[in-house]
């Protein structure tokens, strides 16, 4: 499973414990969410609380604690920007100022921010609207999991 996450997001990840190695971080998670936003964007500031309480939700949940591992994609500008926003995040990132960011930006189609892509185990694309399930879940976290686990 590692292989296309440490080719996609690089050899290793930022975490709420420091820098780790992605393949680590993503194995034996079911899905994979790729969180393109932004501290200046106010719409970014507005979902990614939504997005927290729906990850703090479903990894306090029996039998889903490793259902969903999001990593953050930064559009900011400098890295006193991103330490501020990433600390409002409980999950992890790509290293700041990474090539990544372009490249799985370009990768996703991404043309606005925030954009939430859900990947499953295996890398493919479940929902490239990711951003619309998690807003329509409403506290359900099961509405979005039966949508992206087939």
């Amino acid at each position: 499973m590692s292989n296309w996450a440490v080719e996609l997001f690089g050899e290793r990840v930022v975490t709420k414990e420091g820098v780790k190695d992605t393949a680590a971080v993503v194995s034996g998670k079911k899905l994979i969410g790729i969180y393109f936003s932004a501290h200046w964007c106010p719409p970014c500031r507005g979902f990614t609380p939504v997005l927290a309480e729906f990850y703090d939700q479903l990894k306090e949940e029996d039998g889903h604690e490793d259902s969903l591992e999001i990593i953050f994609v930064s559009s900011d500008h400098d890295q006193s920007a991103f330490d501020e926003y990433y600390g409002s995040m409980p999950w992890t990132s790509v290293p700041f100022g990474s090539d990544k960011a372009s490249v799985l930006g370009q990768k996703f189609g991404v043309r606005g921010i925030p954009t939430f892509v859900v990947l499953d185990a295996d890398g493919n694309t479940v929902d490239r609207e990711g951003r619309s399930t998690v807003a329509s879940t409403k506290g359900n976290t099961s509405v979005a999991l039966n949508k992206w686990i087939h």
